[in-house]
């Protein structure tokens, strides 16, 4: 499957990298944004790896856990779209309008 960030998931991992910049130690945001993207490569060949994510309890609406951080995405072949990439203690909310890479 193709693998695909949306803007939101992007701007997640900018605001990651900003608070770590922020806090002094920016190869901490780097390595993390590297390491969650790394994860997340692994979907394209195995879409169904994350589990059904609680609050919406929809089969296409999956994450991977990679501590702090959840990843959520949108499992729709053939294609797999990171959606949110949030601290694990965040509530979780979805995006508003349509769900789109760049």
């Amino acid at each position: 499957m193709e693998l695909r960030i949306a803007q939101s998931a992007l701007g997640d991992l900018e605001n990651i990298q900003t608070y770590y910049a922020e806090q002094g130690v920016p190869e901490i945001g780097a390595q993390f944004v590297l390491a969650i993207l790394g994860h997340a490569q692994m979907l394209a060949d195995r879409p169904d790896a994350g589990r059904v994510v609680p609050e919406f309890n929809q089969t296409p609406i999956r994450e991977l856990i990679h501590p702090p951080f959840r990843v959520v995405y949108l499992r729709q072949a053939p294609v797999v779209t990171l959606i949110r990439v949030w601290r694990s203690e965040r509530v979780l909310e979805m995006p508003e309008g349509p769900i789109a890479g760049p």
